[in-house]
């Protein structure tokens, strides 16, 4: 949301457009009421008109800068863009008076206008005051995105160049043509008239909720550049005076886990802030399948989506242009064992029907064991099955070594952990095997293990 400072600054900015409004009105009604000009006149009107509009300008951004509320979640910042909308109305009933005047001055020859030299002088004045106001208003509605202070910088850019038309017809009327006083009035109301169409359209379209221009296509750019998103599914703007709000859906790997995918939300967050200087942000984050899963990772998501925690020991071994398939799953605390069985048949359909070549699987079903649930060391006590397990791990030609062999006890349950050695020169790949097949022997001969986690280290 906009800081404290740039409200301040735009409301500075409305204030002195106030009171630069009232000093032009003034000085343009006396000398337009002097000389009977019809074209100072007009911009007397027009000058009047632009400090109401100030004071709305004013009035809307001071109301806008209210936090959001319950009634108004997004925010008050559309009351900025009612003021552009209202300022539009009233451009356009003056601009119709005056071009209704003119046509009645040109047809019935009736007016006498006196081209004096306070003539141009207010209106020298005017298009210093209504520059020197345009560029400042529209470098703030600029750097705040201030439809409102927009609508005043059209204002006075417009005046300047009305106040050039009506300087050409004074100069005519000098020259003894008046009725080109009232031409130039329709000028200046004309010019006025489009500058009040793209004004008008432009505040219809915000409070109509059309998105800015280009601006989709810069969030969806900085959301679809954030490394782990995999695919951007929804992007909705929605622009409130000077804020936009974006609510995103984005698609994140399924195996990613939960810190990580925060943290990915996070980073689009950041790159959609670095699109917009006012803009809050909410984003939704899905998991799905992405193109760098491996085998391992679709199967051990099956288990997942069917209530199961990740398979371990996981083995998939490639025969003959076929799949081979095996692993750990533990069925939850409380199931009994046919219950886990059925739910094990449907993990193994469903591994067969996403996997066509997938020829064999087999799945271990363990009981599920709370974490919490305090094991015992019962390393020393175990000297029996602490030998025959190092024997057992020493037994493999291709271990060089076993440091230590630890033992938790969790019921009439075991966990053991194994430090062993094997060659260095071997790849890495060599050793994930030759750990895999000590597990599995390790399993096969002790069915009292519950867990077994080997770590290798190079001899």
């Amino acid at each position: 949301m906009e800081p404290v400072s740039g409200t301040r600054e735009k409301k500075a900015a409305a204030l002195s457009s106030v009171v630069a409004a009232v000093f032009l009105t003034g000085f343009k009604l006396a000398v337009g009421l002097q000389t009977n000009s019809l074209g100072i006149l007009s911009e007397a009107a027009h000058s009047g008109l632009d400090l109401v509009a100030a004071v709305i300008t004013y009035v809307a951004i001071t109301l806008a800068a209210k936090p959001p509320d319950e009634e108004h979640p997004y925010g008050h910042g559309k009351i900025e863009n009612l003021s552009a909308l209202l300022e539009t109305l009233l451009l356009f009933v003056t601009c119709s008076w005056i071009i209704w005047e003119a046509v009645q001055r040109l047809s019935t020859h009736r007016a006498h206008v006196e081209a004096n030299v306070w003539s141009f002088v207010v209106m020298g004045v005017a298009i210093a005051v209504d520059l020197g106001r345009s560029r400042h208003l529209g470098r703030v509605a600029r750097k705040h995105h201030s439809q409102a202070l927009e609508a005043d910088a059209l204002h006075f850019s417009s005046d300047v160049w009305s106040s050039l038309v009506v300087i050409v017809g004074l100069v005519a009327v000098s020259f003894g043509f008046p009725a080109l006083d009232a031409i130039a009035a329709i000028g200046v109301a004309l010019l006025v008239l489009l500058v009040s169409y793209k004004l008008g359209r432009r505040t219809v379209d915000a409070l109509v909720d059309r998105v800015p221009d280009g601006l989709y296509e810069k969030v969806h750019s900085a959301v679809a550049g954030v490394p782990g998103v995999e695919e951007v599914r929804s992007i909705r703007l929605r622009a409130s005076g000077p804020n936009v709000f974006v609510d995103t859906t984005v698609g994140i790997p399924r195996t990613m886990p939960f810190e990580r995918a925060h943290t990915v939300m996070d980073d689009v967050e950041r790159a959609i802030h670095a699109t917009h200087a006012n803009v809050d942000v909410i984003v939704h984050g899905e998991p799905m399948e992405s193109g760098g899963e491996t085998l391992a990772d679709k199967v051990r998501m099956v288990a997942l989506e069917r209530g199961f925690r990740a398979p371990h020991n996981l083995e998939i071994h490639h025969t003959g242009g076929r799949y081979h398939i095996d692993f750990d799953l533990e069925y939850p605390e409380g199931q009994s064992f046919v219950e886990a069985h059925d739910l094990a048949v449907e993990i193994e359909r469903e591994i067969h029907a996403r996997f066509e070549r997938a020829e064999k699987v087999t799945i271990h079903l363990e009981q599920y064991q709370r974490e919490e649930e305090e094991l015992r060391e019962v390393t020393d006590k175990e000297r029996a099955l602490h030998a025959d397990i190092r024997s057992r791990v020493l037994g493999d030609a291709r271990v060089l070594g076993c440091t230590d062999v630890t033992l938790l006890r969790l019921g009439n349950a075991y966990n053991v952990s194994v430090t062993c050695q094997v060659d260095r020169a071997l790849p890495l790949a060599g050793v994930h095997e030759i750990v895999a097949e000590i597990e599995s022997a390790l399993y096969r001969d002790f069915g009292q293990l519950r867990r077994v986690t080997i770590r290798a280290e190079p001899g």
